[in-house]
């Protein structure tokens, strides 16, 4: 698979801003968090580079912005991936209980998804190629 293609997953999720319904399928997942932490570590090093790092905060300006730009994006694509399981969003809540809740995410992101329908909607491995990548 080329990187355009990789992308293409980065990108569906971020046109699907604040959308928490629905069912993301790991790729969509997956490929989203990648390339959203590879631009965070870029602009951790800018940060570091332009001397806007502050070691207080564990963070600089450049990529203090954008985690809050993402924040929705990574939200909604967290959400769709639980559903695509059969879970409900408010899952993600079990990120709070230290250790524990981040295994328990990291199972439900690798698990294949739910085959056929369910109660969060239709399979999206079942959408052919041409109509995963559109929002209609």
């Amino acid at each position: 698979m080329q990187w355009e293609k990789k992308m293409d997953w980065f990108v569906e999720a971020l046109k699907k801003y604040a959308v928490f319904s629905g069912r993301a399928q790991r790729s969509e997942y997956w490929y989203f968090f990648l390339f959203y932490g590879g631009i965070s570590i870029v602009l951790g090093i800018a940060d570091g580079l332009a001397g806007s790092y502050n070691k207080h905060a564990g963070m600089g300006v450049l990529s203090g912005i954008f985690s809050i730009g993402m924040l929705l994006p990574s939200l909604g694509v967290a959400v769709r991936r639980l559903h695509d399981v059969d879970r409900s969003g408010w899952w993600l809540l079990i990120a709070l209980i230290p250790v524990v809740g981040a295994i328990v995410l990291l199972v439900f992101s690798v698990r294949d998804s739910q085959p056929g329908s369910n109660r969060f909607g239709p399979n999206p491995k079942d959408a052919l190629p041409s109509e995963r990548f559109s929002l209609t």
